[in-house]
């Protein structure tokens, strides 16, 4: 089904308004590409799962090296998953934020 000429031009107008009011977000919806946290969370998932694969893949095959290979291929997807958050956390903390806030995610273990 297509958009009648009237349709046409109000979503162009609609676009050329966004792309006047946030030029950043303009940028980022054209490029396609993931940024920033969720590009992060991406890449961390994507880390770990690799990294799980190589240590099943050593412990099969029996090779030492492919397993550490996988456990450090692994943690470093958990860090890349996880420091942000930590960071964030901290940076609340040191402006002023409350220690007991509960509006953020909950802590596995206490500072």
């Amino acid at each position: 089904m297509s958009l009648s000429d009237e349709e046409r031009r109000s979503l162009e107008e609609l676009e050329r308004g966004l792309a006047a009011s946030d030029p950043d977000l303009d940028l980022q919806l054209k490029s396609g590409r993931l940024r920033g946290t969720a590009a992060r969370t991406v890449l961390g998932v994507l880390g770990v799962l690799a990294g799980f694969a190589l240590i099943i893949t050593g412990i099969a095959t029996q090779i030492l090296i492919v397993g550490v290979l996988g456990f450090l291929v692994a943690g470093a997807g958990a860090y890349v998953l996880l420091s942000r958050l930590v960071f964030r956390r901290r940076l609340r903390r040191d402006d002023g934020g409350d220690r007991n806030d509960q509006t953020g995610p909950k802590r596995l273990w206490p500072d």
